[in-house]
């Protein structure tokens, strides 16, 4: 196994990121216009996290980045990551707040984003509101913000394996 590690190139390791991003981007889809889970404002803006870190490792794949190049994505993936763990964080907090406490539902997103200036706009979504509450699809007890907080972690992490790895050309063997 750790010769295989140590065979793939970095740009293998980068297309596999990107690959388990577009298979969660497909399941988004599949769930919204399949099963009709309309995606609360709060998913919206996991979805566009994510999408940013679809395209950084897809440039990254196409690029082939040296050492320093890879760190520079490493960095970017994992600010990424961090952001889409604090948005997903909050998402969770709303869905465990009591009845009593979960916001009342406010606008629309689309019509927040044609109406409010994008300061306004991030500020309302991230307070959360009764929509983003509701419990949707659930695997292994789990629902959508924690498999999502948790596909971040595994996303960020992955991307800084990738950075500091050691290969096989590199360790002399």
């Amino acid at each position: 196994m750790r010769n295989l590690w140590l065979c793939l190139s970095n740009r293998v390791l980068y297309a596999l990121a990107a690959l388990v991003i577009a298979g969660l981007m497909a399941f988004a889809f599949y769930l919204q216009y399949v099963k009709h889970q309309d995606p609360c404002p709060l998913c919206m803006v996991q979805r566009v996290i994510f999408m940013g870190m679809l395209l950084l490792f897809v440039l990254a794949t196409l690029q082939g980045p040296g050492r320093r190049g890879e760190r520079v994505y490493a960095a970017l993936l994992s600010l990424l990551a961090l952001l889409g763990m604090g948005v997903a964080g909050r998402h969770i907090w709303l869905q465990h707040l009591p009845p009593d406490q979960v916001p009342a539902c406010g606008p629309g997103l689309d019509y927040m984003l044609e109406t409010l200036p994008m300061a306004d706009v991030l500020k309302e979504v991230l307070h959360g509101s009764g929509e983003c509450a509701a419990k949707g699809w659930t695997f292994l007890t789990l629902g959508i913000p924690e498999w999502s907080l948790l596909c971040y972690l595994a996303l960020g992490v992955w991307a800084i394996v990738i950075a500091w790895r050691v290969r096989k050309v590199e360790a002399g063997e």
